[in-house]
């Protein structure tokens, strides 16, 4: 299983670690981002993640680092804490990856593909907080709605959230498999469709489980106020509704507090080249901001 980080050469032309410093990567993941800033210069990294599996591939991966690295079990929302702990007032620059990894997807037993049949679970942190299973079998048919339109943009949610209660009466709805089968069953289909019908679905109840968007941009504010001045944050995102709020929370803490400068205008996308050797980067955006001296 091979983890390709994404826009790793944007990421080291923004973060510039060689100058060295202090870097703090909010979604470590297994430690590509983050072995990339150590190749490059960077003196020191804090690697957040909350999935402990991805802790542990990102240990093998800084392996030749350990002395320049801590690995902490923590929500990137959590910067605060963590930093407060460690009595570290700023750091030299900051990375938060907000994509699911590609281990997260082909590991088994995840529940965040539907490529096979396992069990609905979907948590990145699977210590704690219900599982998509949880939800399916409890939230009213508004609610399974109201999610899969919200953080699924998908226009056929009233279908798919009744479907699913008519379906659960008789049989709880446990593995991706069936969920998938459900969702299709409720898309009516016309011709050729780009992406299987239920993707929308599946990523509504990840986001959903995980909270994805929850405190996203009180995190950015946070972020960005741990920034030495001069210091850069960088955000890659895999969706619109993400995008959306990195967007417009850099552009008010530029131009309403004046607490950095947008690097990024427009976000970046990856070069051609690059999605043609990892497709899974195809919908990656990233933008930047820079802390005002």
């Amino acid at each position: 299983m091979t983890h390709v980080p994404v826009m790793t050469a944007e990421i080291l032309q923004y973060l510039r670690p060689e100058q060295g410093g202090l870097f703090i990567d909010c979604t470590v993941g297994l430690g590509g981002h983050s072995r990339a800033l150590l190749d490059a210069g960077a003196t020191r990294m804090i690697g957040l993640d909350r999935d402990l599996d991805a802790l542990a591939r990102a240990g093998e991966t800084l392996a030749p680092w350990r002395d320049r690295v801590e690995l902490v079990h923590a929500d990137y929302r959590a910067i605060a804490d963590v930093l407060d702990a460690r009595q570290i007032a700023f750091v030299d620059g900051a990375l938060a990856d907000l994509g699911v990894s590609s281990m997260q997807f082909d590991a088994p037993g995840r529940g965040f593909s539907f490529q096979r049949d396992e069990p609905l679970d979907m948590r990145m942190d699977r210590s704690q907080g219900d599982t998509a299973a949880d939800f399916v079998a409890r939230a009213t048919e508004g609610e399974l709605a109201d999610t899969i339109f919200q953080y699924g943009e998908e226009r056929f949610s009233r279908r798919i959230a009744r479907a699913l209660v008519e379906t659960r009466r008789d049989t709880p709805v446990t593995s991706t498999a069936q969920l998938a089968a459900i969702v299709r069953r409720s898309i009516p289909r016309r011709g050729y469709m780009r992406i299987d019908p239920a993707t929308r679905t599946f990523q509504a109840l990840r986001i959903w489980v995980n909270r994805e968007l929850e405190g996203l941009d009180r995190f950015l504010e946070v972020a960005a106020s741990r920034l030495r001045g001069g210091a850069r944050l960088a955000v890659i995102t895999f969706h619109s509704l993400e995008d959306r709020i990195v967007k417009h929370t850099l552009r008010a803490l530029e131009q309403r507090d004046a607490l950095v400068k947008v690097l990024t205008k427009k976000p970046l996308t990856p070069a051609e080249d690059e999605v043609q050797r990892n497709p899974r980067a195809r919908s990656a955006k990233l933008r930047v901001a820079e802390r005002m001296a």
